[in-house]
């Protein structure tokens, strides 16, 4: 692993930080591989049951592409007529593909500003504890792009097509407050306590009925796409999928018994 990027397995959860403070954790290439080769290994790890994203300093969670680095890209797709974004298709969609498509619930702790790629990392997550002084900014038309890394997708369903044509077109800092208010934000707490809720509350998701938990993710996203007679049958599959999950044997054990139920991940 880059110590741009380090990968802490506590339990069932794994925490993934992206640990470049000192340039506000802008994403380099070697970062980007990093972070995109931890998030597919902690997706493929049966013994990850959730993932905390997260990042070093106070300052931001994550400000998206390192622009100095691309700067010098764009000069030398100049000269060469190559395209200067690749790094969309090597290392931005299988970030978000394995982050927003894992079995398993994913948490961002968005501590600072989290802008363009960074801000899309952290709308991808199932959660986002949000430190009181952190805010989403999407960037991308302020430096005359469009989304990436999901946000076109994901953006919406957090806060209605509307809303998300207005922050895409005209990108504005949204502070902590109005960020729950427009459910970019699941919880805002004060940034000294960010780092230990943030933990608290995916270690509770990872000590949860996975399987469960896994196929509430793929009917959520199935049913953004599909009619509901489809996503009947779909829900009929999964059902079947979690009702012959160990877990859901524990949990009706427990529910008889009138205990807390402890679950296993499978």
């Amino acid at each position: 692993m880059s110590d741009s990027v380090l990968y802490e397995l506590d339990g069932g959860l794994a925490v993934i930080t992206i640990n470049r403070p000192e340039a506000m954790n802008a994403l380099d290439t070697a970062t980007k591989v990093a972070l995109r080769d931890a998030v597919i290994a902690a997706a493929g790890d049966p013994a990850v049951r959730a993932v905390l994203l997260a990042s070093a300093g106070e300052k931001a969670f994550c400000v998206g592409q390192d622009l100095k680095e691309h700067l010098g890209n764009l000069e030398r797709a100049a000269q060469t007529g190559e395209g200067a974004l690749r790094t969309v298709a090597e290392h931005y969609n299988p970030l978000v593909r394995a982050l927003a498509g894992m079995r398993k619930p994913t948490v961002a702790a968005v501590g600072g500003v989290a802008a363009g790629a960074g801000a899309s990392l952290a709308f991808a997550c199932d959660f986002r504890i949000v430190a009181d002084t952190a805010g989403f900014n999407t960037a991308f038309a302020g430096i005359a792009l469009t989304a990436d890394s999901g946000a076109s997708w994901t953006l919406p369903r957090l806060v209605g097509h509307a809303k998300a044509t207005e922050l895409l077109m005209l990108p504005r800092t949204v502070k902590a407050p109005e960020a729950l208010t427009l459910g970019l934000a699941t919880r805002v707490v004060p940034a000294a306590e960010l780092t230990a809720t943030a933990r608290e509350f995916a270690l509770e998701l990872a000590a949860g009925p996975t399987v469960a938990y896994g196929a509430i993710k793929e009917s959520l996203s199935y049913a953004a796409s599909h009619s509901l007679s489809e996503l009947l049958d779909k829900e009929d599959e999964l059902q079947t999928l979690a009702g012959d999950s160990e877990d859901h044997r524990i949990a009706v054990q427990a529910f008889i018994a009138k205990e807390k139920p402890e679950y296993l991940g499978r």
